[in-house]
C-alpha cells in the first residue's frame, strides 16, 4: 500500500478480516477481543529471570504456558499473564550498566535529546524503569535535573547509591498523578523497553499523559515486531515481556490516549528496535515521513492479518532441530560447549530445546548477581566470564546473539586455543 493511500488513524481500512481465526477463550489485555491467531508457542516454560541459588531448586522451578497470539482488532501481539509483575520485578537481576555497548547506546540517546530539544538547567527528565540509573546519569553530567521511576528494590537502590533520584514505584495513571502532585511532572520522559514489560498498556499510557507537560516528548523504545519476525528471534518471547509491539499497535494506543507520534528512528539494538518520538496531540513538534514509511513496511508485512504471523512456529522448530544437532556432533566428537550470557532470552532458548547441564557445562556472565546461581528449568550454572580461560572451551555459544560483536571482541582470545564463537539464531553461525 503506497504512503498516499493510508490514514494512520483510520484503522478500519488495515483491520484484520482473515476468516482463518479459530475460536479462543483469551481476550486481549488492551482491548478484551478476542485472541484467535496464535503466532508462537513455546510450551511450559520457567520465569525467564528467576535464576536460583541451587541445580535442584532451578530444575524444579514452576513451569507456565508460553504462548504468544495476535489480536485482530488492535495489533497487539502478546502472552498470556500468567503471574504478578510484583513477583516478575519484586528483586530483579538485570543491570542494564553490565552492557557497554547499551551504555554507549544510551550516551549518545542523552546527547541528542539535550540538542534537538534544547533540555538544561531548569528541565526534568523522567525515566520510567529507570533501572540502575544507567541512562539518567548522562543528563546528570549536564547538569539536567532527573528523575527514575523504577519497581525493582534490588535495582534502584543502585541508582540511589550514585546519587541519582529515583522513586522505588511501578509505573500507572496513579503513580503519574502522585508525582505530578509533588511538582515532578516531566518536561522530556524516556521508557527504553519497558512497554513490552507492562501488563496493562492502557494505564502505562494514561500515566504517561498525566505526567507529560504540554510541549514535552515522551520517547519509548522497543524491540520491533517486524524485525523480530524477520530475524526469528522467538527468544525474546517470555513471561514478563507481556507483548511484542508494531507501530500500527502504538500507534493505535497511543491515539486512544490522546498522544501522537510525530517521529520514529530504526535502531540497531536488540536486533532491531524503534525509537518512538510522540507529544500530546495539540502540540506543535511536525510529523515526519518516518512515521509513515514504517507503517507501509508494517502493512506490507501484513502485520495487520493473520497472515503475517503464520509460519513463525515452523521456523522456530527448524532453529532448534539444527542447533541440537550441532551440540550432538561436537558431544560425539569429545568437543566443549560452553554459553556465553545469561539472558533471559538465553533461558527461552535453552528451555525451549530441552536442554540440560549434561549438554552444556556451564555459562559464563558478567553480572555479580547472577554468578553462583543456575538457571532457571536447565540448571546450568552461571560462573564468572574468567572461567573461560581456564577451560578453554572448543566453543562458545553466544546466547545473546544481538551482543555477538561485542562478546566477539571481549573474547577474542579464545582463538589462541583454536576457539570458535557460535549463535543460533536466526540459523546456526560458527565463526
Amino acid at each position: 500500500m503506497a504512503s498516499s493511500e493510508l490514514d494512520p488513524l483510520d484503522f478500519e481500512r488495515v483491520r484484520n478480516d482473515s476468516e482463518e481465526c479459530q475460536a479462543s477463550t483469551h481476550s486481549c489485555q488492551y482491548c478484551r477481543s478476542p485472541l484467535r491467531t496464535n503466532w508462537a508457542n513455546l510450551g511450559l516454560q520457567p520465569l525467564a529471570n528467576d535464576y536460583m541459588g541451587t541445580r535442584a531448586a532451578a530444575r524444579a522451578e514452576p513451569t507456565y504456558p508460553l504462548h504468544a497470539r495476535f489480536c485482530d482488532n488492535c495489533f497487539l501481539v502478546q502472552v498470556d499473564r500468567v503471574i504478578s509483575p510484583e513477583a516478575i520485578f519484586g528483586d530483579y537481576p538485570y543491570f542494564s550498566s553490565n552492557s557497554a555497548s547499551w551504555l554507549d547506546h544510551c550516551e549518545r540517546y542523552a546527547a541528542k535529546m539535550i540538542e534537538r530539544f534544547s533540555l538544561g538547567p531548569k528541565d526534568l527528565v523522567v525515566e520510567i524503569a529507570s533501572n540502575d540509573g544507567y541512562l539518567l546519569q548522562y543528563f546528570m553530567r549536564s547538569g539536567i535535573p532527573v528523575l527514575g521511576i523504577e519497581p525493582a528494590v534490588n535495582v534502584a537502590q543502585a541508582a540511589i547509591a550514585a546519587l541519582i533520584p529515583t522513586e522505588v514505584l511501578f509505573f500507572g495513571e496513579e503513580t503519574a498523578k502522585l508525582l505530578v502532585a509533588r511538582g515532578l511532572a516531566a518536561d522530556h520522559l524516556s521508557a527504553k523497553n519497558v512497554l513490552a514489560h507492562v501488563p496493562d498498556i492502557g494505564d502505562f499510557v494514561r500515566g504517561v499523559t498525566v505526567i507529560l507537560k504540554p510541549e514535552a516528548v515522551f520517547t519509548v523504545e522497543f524491540p520491533h515486531l517486524l524485525r523480530t519476525i524477520a530475524g526469528l528471534q522467538f527468544d525474546q518471547i517470555y513471561h514478563e515481556h507481556f507483548c511484542y509491539l508494531s507501530l500500527l499497535a502504538v500507534h493505535r494506543i497511543l491515539g486512544d490516549h490522546g498522544l501522537r507520534i510525530f517521529d520514529v528512528e530504526e535502531l540497531d539494538t536488540h536486533g532491531g528496535s524503534l525509537r518512538v518520538y510522540a507529544c500530546h496531540r495539540d502540540a506543535r513538534h511536525q510529523t515526519t515521513n518516518a512515521v509513515l514509511a514504517v507503517i507501509d513496511a508494517e502493512l506490507a508485512a501484513q502485520l495487520n492479518r493473520a497472515a503475517g504471523y503464520h509460519g513463525f512456529e515452523n521456523r522456530m522448530q527448524q532453529v532448534r532441530g539444527e542447533f541440537l544437532a550441532f551440540l550432538e556432533q561436537a558431544h560425539q566428537a569429545g568437543k566443549m560447549v560452553v554459553g556465553y550470557g545469561a539472558a533471559a532470552k538465553a533461558n527461552t532458548f535453552l528451555n525451549y530445546c530441552g536442554l540440560a547441564a549434561a549438554s552444556l557445562p556451564f555459562i559464563v556472565d558478567r553480572s555479580p548477581a547472577k554468578v553462583g546461581r543456575f538457571m532457571p528449568g536447565s540448571g546450568v550454572k552461571i560462573f564468572d566470564v574468567r572461567a573461560i580461560e581456564d577451560v578453554q572451551p572448543d566453543y562458545l555459544l553466544v546466547l545473546p546473539w544481538n551482543l555477538r560483536q561485542e562478546v566477539m571482541s571481549q573474547m577474542s582470545f579464545i582463538s589462541e586455543w583454536g576457539g570458535k564463537f557460535v549463535t543460533a539464531i536466526p540459523y546456526l553461525q560458527i565463526s
